[in-house]
């Protein structure tokens, strides 16, 4: 099929008079591609300006590894490739032909003569080319609030996953500690073997009873529905009863704990059962990711903060394996594990031990709920160097709808 480059260059650039047009007539090419023929491929520099002539092409672009999507399907009369010789870029997007597809090609040289001796047509090209970006940015945005309704609601449902399975394995739960507790004071429990099945068991059901309380926790924080009593808390007796309560694993992993308190720290008005919590899974992921023989300080001052008054400070700090930079925001998230799998084991003080990821969500959750402030300083993370960690506590005084 002949093909009249004279009109369809004067249908495509009204602005362009007949001796313009005269003069771009030759230095056009046609060329017709089958299709599924990849015309520009995203990334590439290249130096041509493309017309439609016939057929259609898709202009696709890479949002992620493996995931392409089609930006837009363009037809006769429209044109493609003026935004990378625009900007001197690579190319934004992929275009690809669907059908036997006919194009004009117009290459750099004489698509920057054409813009330059015609402003009419260059500020048609531009106002077209922001157009499309903006299409493009409102459909980026439209995917980005459906991603994210998706996201809230399969959070949601997570939450309430959790919510229930908390409450509904209470109760049998409450029966195993129940049957243990007779089973290790019946006399059949002197039998050695006997005696620390039955330990093993409380044990077991203490480590679940301690889960679910977390996983309860959490659904309250992120319903906004935890309840924050306050009351005078000493963070001195606190930590003091937390060292007691890890004397035995502290002693068995040869791990050095130091409660330094400098100057006079007096008591926050804070809900004691979250304060101990808190606190709790500080001190049990030092522990965790310290290896055998290291040290365990904690530090604790009185400090005015800027936007919270004066207040306590808190730091923990360890010998332990370190965290990279790239998860110190993370952490904090319910269920985010640093590592993979193989590298956890099911013990909440053993080295490296792994959990539910609940932990340092709690903690975030709880020091907020006080109206402080939660951290992580680390230069990264090395098993072999051990570089260490220092979580940040900010807790304010005085309630802060007190001042």
């Amino acid at each position: 099929m002949a093909i009249d480059v004279m009109a369809i260059l004067q249908d495509a650039f009204p602005d362009l008079d007949a001796a313009a047009l005269a003069a771009l007539a030759p230095l056009v090419r046609v060329h017709t591609y089958p299709p599924e023929t990849v015309i520009c491929q995203e990334g590439a520099y290249e130096d041509v300006f493309y017309l439609i002539v016939a057929g259609e092409v898709a202009i696709t672009k890479q949002f992620a590894p493996g995931e392409e999507r089609v930006l837009r399907y363009s037809g006769p009369g429209d044109f493609f490739g003026e935004m990378a010789l625009m900007q001197d870029q690579p190319r934004s997007a992929s275009v690809r032909t669907t059908r036997p597809t006919t194009l004009l090609e117009v290459d750099r040289d004489v698509f920057d003569h054409l813009m330059v001796s015609s402003p009419g047509l260059a500020w048609r090209i531009v106002r077209t080319t922001f157009d499309r970006l903006r299409a493009n940015d409102q459909a980026a945005l439209d995917d980005l609030r459906d991603a994210y309704t998706t996201l809230a609601r399969l959070d949601q449902a997570k939450l309430d996953f959790i919510d229930i399975a908390a409450h509904e394995l209470r109760t049998p739960l409450t029966v195993i500690q129940g049957y243990a507790e007779m089973l290790r004071q019946h006399p059949t429990a002197q039998d050695p073997v006997v005696g620390e099945i039955a330990r093993g068991i409380i044990r077991g059901a203490e480590r679940l009873h301690e889960i679910m309380g977390g996983m309860l926790d959490i659904t309250k924080i992120d319903t906004e529905a935890l309840n924050v009593t306050r009351a005078p808390v000493l963070l001195r007796s606190v930590l003091t009863e937390l060292k007691h309560h890890f004397r035995e694993v502290l002693d068995e992993r040869r791990l050095s704990l130091d409660i330094e308190q400098i100057g006079d720290v007096p008591f926050i008005e804070a809900d004691p059962s979250l304060i101990y919590k808190t606190f709790y899974q500080l001190l049990s992921n030092a522990i965790k990711y310290t290896p055998d023989g290291g040290a365990i300080r904690i530090t604790a001052w009185l400090a005015d903060v800027d936007g919270i008054g004066p207040a306590v400070a808190v730091a923990v700090e360890d010998s332990g394996v370190g965290i990279d930079p790239a998860h110190h925001a993370l952490i904090f998230e319910k269920f985010y594990q640093v590592g993979t799998a193989a590298q956890h084991s099911s013990g909440k003080t053993t080295f490296k031990g792994g959990g539910p990821g609940l932990g340092l969500a709690l903690v975030k959750g709880a020091v907020e709920a006080h109206g402080g402030m939660v951290w992580v300083e680390s230069e990264g993370c090395d098993e072999r160097r051990c570089p260490g960690s220092v979580f940040k506590v900010v807790l304010p005084l005085h309630a802060p709808d007190q001042g």
